[in-house]
């Protein structure tokens, strides 16, 4: 049975305190030196409203041990290789989808890079701009996803470690798209008024956010459901956001439309996605039988 109680509180807690998190920076829009430190600053912060929902709900409305959260486990150690190897796959496979679809132009000089380093007053006396990305690439594969899981764990502790097993009574399936789309939603304003990660559609983004986070969300599910922690897709989270986005390196910004192309939550990353997840049903990995205990102590 549904805690209908705790589900809606969890949903309002998590997003009053990121909405208005995503809401502050418009006070500092006019100011092209302050805006864009504080926008990242409070995204950083907002990250945190569903793991600060998800632990207020768990001990005062639940009124269940902080331990239902499994922050002291970390399940089979295998499926965190998974976690940390399945952003760079989805990055290889995005910017494979973008030049097949035809929806970006593969450009080797890595102009993004190029044009950044043109507009930075330090750049006299850097290295080649191949070996500063060899050296951001490999940052990102490496130390950069442990770093993103310190921001990154406050939205699996909510979406993954709280609201995906809250969800299960319906089916694990309804239950991890219901998540993701809830997950999906919540960036709603962030990219309305931010255009966060879609800044040509900030309407139309939201949709398309919302599809990818569906998506983004079975595969961060299962491996929470496969090893009951909400480590796991903490670590995955981190490395999607450290190197997800470096198919945008390969291609040229010209009339570039980052809802179908180049960006891992838009439709060219839908397609790796929804073939990862096929993979997964085809090896019998998804959906992943647990034992009833496991889906009950959470919920």
């Amino acid at each position: 049975m549904l805690d209908k109680k705790s589900l809606t509180w969890f949903i309002i807690i998590s997003f009053v305190i990121s909405w208005i998190l995503f809401a502050v920076p418009l006070a500092s829009k006019d100011n092209e030196m302050l805006y864009l430190p504080v926008m990242q600053g409070l995204f950083a912060l907002a990250m945190w409203g569903p793991g600060i929902a998800a632990i207020l709900v768990t001990l005062f409305v639940a009124r269940q041990p902080f331990s239902t959260l499994r922050l002291n486990t970390l399940g089979p150690k295998r499926y965190y290789f998974w976690a940390w190897f399945l952003a760079p796959l989805m990055a290889a496979l995005t910017l494979a989808a973008t030049i097949l679809l035809d929806t970006g132009t593969f450009d080797p000089t890595i102009p993004v890079m190029r044009e950044a380093l043109a507009q930075t007053p330090q750049a006299q006396g850097l290295p080649p701009v191949e070996i500063l990305l060899a050296i951001q690439l490999a940052f990102a594969l490496t130390f950069a996803p442990f770093i993103n899981i310190l921001f990154a764990l406050g939205e699996e502790l909510g979406w993954r470690g709280f609201l995906l097993p809250k969800l299960l009574p319906l089916g694990e399936w309804k239950a991890l798209l219901i998540s993701g789309a809830i997950w999906g939603i919540w960036h709603a304003p962030a990219t309305i008024l931010h255009g966060h990660n879609f800044p040509a559609h900030p309407y139309l983004g939201v949709l398309v956010m919302t599809v990818g986070c569906m998506l983004l969300g079975v595969l961060f599910g299962w491996l929470y459901l496969k090893t009951q922690s909400p480590w796991a897709p903490a670590l995955a989270h981190g490395a999607f956001n450290a190197i997800g986005p470096a198919a945008l390196f390969f291609l040229n910004p010209a009339g570039l439309d980052m809802a179908l192309g180049g960006n891992p939550l838009g439709v060219a990353g839908w397609i790796p996605m929804a073939l990862i997840i096929f993979v997964l049903v085809a090896l019998k990995q998804l959906p992943v039988h647990q034992q009833t205990v496991n889906y009950t102590e959470n919920s």
